[in-house]
């Protein structure tokens, strides 16, 4: 892939993100008043951070809503300064971390749940909202993961063939799983089947991609990819904190995790290129 190919997808990607934040604005006049009217949920979200904060912290649908916000804001954001400062920059990383900074905004999806207490979609609506987030949750952590991979030395020059690699594995991942609609958390979550195995799985690549930078590090004789591997573990400690609570701590903790890591990782990794 060229740079100029990879510098329209990132100016592709940041046009996606303005016309998520418009509608995330344009839904919450619809969304934010029918919350005191939402009856009460029992069923919270059993991601790991959850355990911790649930037990102490009520939920807010106003947090989450925040938190929704926030990621397509966050995706935005990264999206511009990744096009900003990689324009020139021949990094074959950044195309990867460019992905997991859009997938965030996928998670505006959510917001069809709250959606639906007004206008009462039909289920097959809801199903297929929770296949499209699910797909762009695995699309973005194994484009993390690919990132790690083109560090630790896969050949650049099969840029296409990595990304349809991630395409299919997350297809594959999500096409399969079956959805509850009628049953959902309080952070605007549907049911879905296997959720150990996906843990599993997020566990898996969490490690593996931690892994792949510090080999690069010992590869490249490199110990700027130890920093990256510092901030690829704030990033992803913070995206599941932002995706998996329903309180405010969740919101701005995840929030402030995931924009630093993101940040100190897409720092370093330029400065590494930055003299190639």
């Amino acid at each position: 892939m060229t740079l100029s190919e990879r510098n329209i997808f990132f100016k592709i990607g940041i046009f996606c993100c303005i016309a998520v934040i418009l509608l995330i604005t344009a839904a919450s006049f619809l969304t934010v008043p029918v919350y005191p009217e939402i009856e009460e949920n029992p069923q919270r979200p059993d991601y790991y951070f959850q355990f911790i904060t649930g037990i102490f912290l009520g939920n807010s649908y106003y947090a989450v809503h925040t938190a929704l916000i926030l990621s397509a804001v966050f995706s935005l954001v990264g999206m511009i300064l990744i096009h900003v400062y990689f324009e020139r920059t021949p990094t074959p990383e950044i195309l990867y971390i460019a992905f997991f900074a859009v997938s965030l905004s996928f998670e505006a999806l959510r917001l069809f749940l709250p959606l639906n207490f007004v206008y009462n979609f039909p289920s097959f609506y809801l199903r297929i909202t929770t296949k499209v987030l699910l797909f762009a949750r695995f699309f973005g952590l194994f484009s993390l993961f690919t990132a790690g991979l083109c560090a630790a030395g896969l050949d650049i020059q099969k840029a296409r063939n990595a990304i349809f690699i991630i395409l299919i594995a997350a297809l594959t991942i999500t096409l399969g799983v079956p959805i509850d609609v009628h049953s959902w958390d309080t952070g605007f979550n549907t049911a879905s089947g296997y959720i150990t195995t996906f843990r599993l799985i997020e566990l898996v690549v969490f490690i593996t991609t931690m892994v792949s930078f510090l080999v690069a590090s010992k590869i490249r004789d490199s110990k700027e990819y130890v920093n990256v591997a510092i901030g690829v573990i704030l990033a992803l400690i913070g995206r599941n904190i932002l995706l998996g609570t329903d309180n405010w701590i969740g919101c701005f903790l995840g929030i402030l995790l995931l924009s630093f890591g993101t940040l100190f990782l897409c720092s370093k990794v330029h400065k590494i290129y930055l003299w190639l």
